[in-house]
């Protein structure tokens, strides 16, 4: 499948880390543990495997080609993050939920004239609950411009591993959302997922794999006004 979710809420928590140092898919399964079963049917499915996306603002990257300018005519190199996929499968009943990401970088160079090597620096993050960073990894992707040539491309990949047991509602939890309701309950107008323990139960259980581009305050000053 492919990701190209753009999520500002969790990209505070990885700002800090990376500045500072639901359809809920991305599984080769569809099977999930449910969310949601009401007098309508089930209306949400829940996979145990991280949501991969990429953070808000941190999927393009512009790269200049003289000090202190950031205007059109001082662009060098352009670059963006797409064809995010993931596989995670989530049927086998090992103790670690391995989730491994490929994604392209597309790039586009302003001067064509020879040869050329561009090193563009990414990360890739563990989250849980939309704040806690579990960890972070940094690296470079390649792009190698022909001579003539303006636009490039190369293939990254990131991973991430948690633990089954921690990706997984507790028994209690699901039994209270699987609960069926009829019409005239006393709970029937009540949504379980607005319960406050039953929120930080899903949150708990929640994890993401979030790639980005590696950016400086500069660079992600640019992105947040242009």
């Amino acid at each position: 499948m492919i990701f190209s979710t753009r999520r500002p809420a969790t990209f505070g928590a990885v700002l800090g880390v990376s500045l500072g140092v639901l359809a809920l898919a991305g599984c080769a399964k569809n099977k999930g543990e449910l969310v949601v079963d009401d007098s309508i049917g089930v209306t949400a499915l829940r996979s145990p495997c991280p949501v991969v996306a990429i953070p808000e603002m941190t999927g393009d990257i512009t790269l200049f080609n003289a000090p202190g300018r950031t205007d059109s005519g001082a662009i060098d190199v352009v670059a963006s993050i797409t064809n995010l996929r993931s596989t995670c499968d989530d049927a086998t009943n090992g103790a670690k939920l391995t989730s491994n990401a490929t994604f392209d970088v597309v790039a586009r160079r302003t001067d064509t004239r020879g040869a050329r090597h561009v090193d563009i620096p990414y990360f890739s993050v563990v989250m849980r609950g939309g704040t806690q960073v579990l960890a972070k990894r940094v690296g470079t992707i390649g792009i190698d411009f022909a001579d003539g040539q303006e636009r490039a491309s190369a293939r990254g990949s990131a991973s991430s591993s948690v633990d089954r047991a921690e990706a997984t509602l507790p028994r209690e939890v699901r039994d209270r959302l699987n609960k069926k309701r009829k019409p005239g309950d006393a709970d029937a107008a009540t949504d379980p997922l607005a319960q406050p323990d039953v929120k930080a139960a899903l949150a708990k259980a929640s994890f993401e794999l979030l790639v980005g581009f590696q950016l400086t305050n500069d660079q992600l000053a640019y992105n947040a006004t242009r």
